[in-house]
């Protein structure tokens, strides 16, 4: 017996005057964000010429002499500039490399807890340093972290040691500020691969249970694997950030016993460019900074796809 075919049933055709009467009230409130990502994100382009001249407010750009790549050269060969890269480049691959696997343990322990109340008080904990202004995390360092009278070196003191300058030498300075730089993202990282933890399907578990996969040997077959695809974006991501210093947490943690390493990109840029009305030099790092990120985001994402990963583009 042949058998018969059935033509697909096709639906109305959806045209843009259809879709638009249909959904004009989500059309409308899609609007409002588009014209502030547009104004703030991309009306302010044209102003980048300012790059390529010396650019001086009180004449304008039609005013302002065009000077080509000097103002390029002129950073380049700026031994303040060659510091600030460096240090810019260091602190953020060790912000990368140490914050990167702590939110993974974070999310694989939140994961293994039986509890909810409990896990769900934990992930609330953890997360709330990520609404914190810089402002207030300094404000809280100083009171913990002050050479003579901060809480933990009086707890040091009485019970017999040195004071310790957590913020005061230039080392200690260092790993202070990466270690409160973890614990002010970790909470958000967290967050993110428990998600990604949650779309992992639950019979995987349960056929290696029966297996007699104990639970550490489910969280590295099962739970790691399953989350990798999230470990690489955020990594993705957090490469096009390297090159960004975050100046209000270099601000509230600097001073000048420590300015060999506070000294990094978003210092420079606010002292040479701003400080010292030199908006030409303060921009062409800006887009130094914005090319070498979408350099290396291109390079992470070609290299996951290369390893047989999504890429992000």
């Amino acid at each position: 017996m042949a058998k018969q075919k059935f033509a697909p049933v096709k639906g109305p055709k959806v045209t843009w005057k259809n879709a638009f009467k249909r959904d004009w009230q989500l059309y409308l409130l899609l609007l409002v964000p588009l014209v502030l990502v547009f104004v703030f994100s991309y009306a302010a382009y044209p102003g980048m010429r300012m790059v390529f001249m010396n650019y001086k407010p009180a004449k304008g750009y039609a005013g302002s002499e065009w000077v080509g790549l000097d103002i390029f050269k002129k950073i380049f060969k700026d031994a303040d500039f060659l510091r600030a890269l460096r240090n810019s480049l260091v602190f953020n691959f060790l912000d990368l490399l140490v914050g990167t696997p702590i939110p993974i343990l974070l999310a694989l322990l939140l994961n293994e807890l039986r509890y909810p109340k409990f896990k769900k008080f934990s992930q609330t904990i953890l997360y709330l340093p990520h609404f914190l202004s810089w402002a207030i995390i300094g404000s809280v360092a100083y009171q913990l972290f002050k050479p003579s009278s901060g809480l933990i070196n009086i707890l040091l003191t009485n019970m017999g040691h040195e004071a310790v300058p957590f913020l005061t030498e230039k080392w200690h300075w260092a790993v202070t500020y990466l270690l409160i730089g973890v614990w002010q993202t970790m909470g958000w990282g967290t967050i993110m691969y428990l998600a990604g933890i949650t779309s992992i399907s639950g019979e995987l578990y349960e056929a290696a249970m029966i297996d007699g996969a104990g639970r550490w040997k489910r969280m590295w077959h099962i739970t790691l694997p399953g989350i990798k695809p999230t470990i690489i974006t955020l990594l993705i991501i957090n490469l096009g950030r390297v090159m960004n210093s975050n100046y209000e947490r270099l601000a509230v943690f600097g001073n000048s016993q420590v300015k060999d390493f506070q000294y990094q990109l978003a210092i420079y840029i606010y002292e040479k460019g701003l400080g010292n009305s030199q908006f030409s030099m303060a921009t062409a790092v800006g887009v130094f900074q914005s090319v070498i990120g979408v350099i290396l985001v291109l390079a992470a994402d070609r290299f996951a796809k290369a390893l047989g990963e999504d890429g992000l583009i």
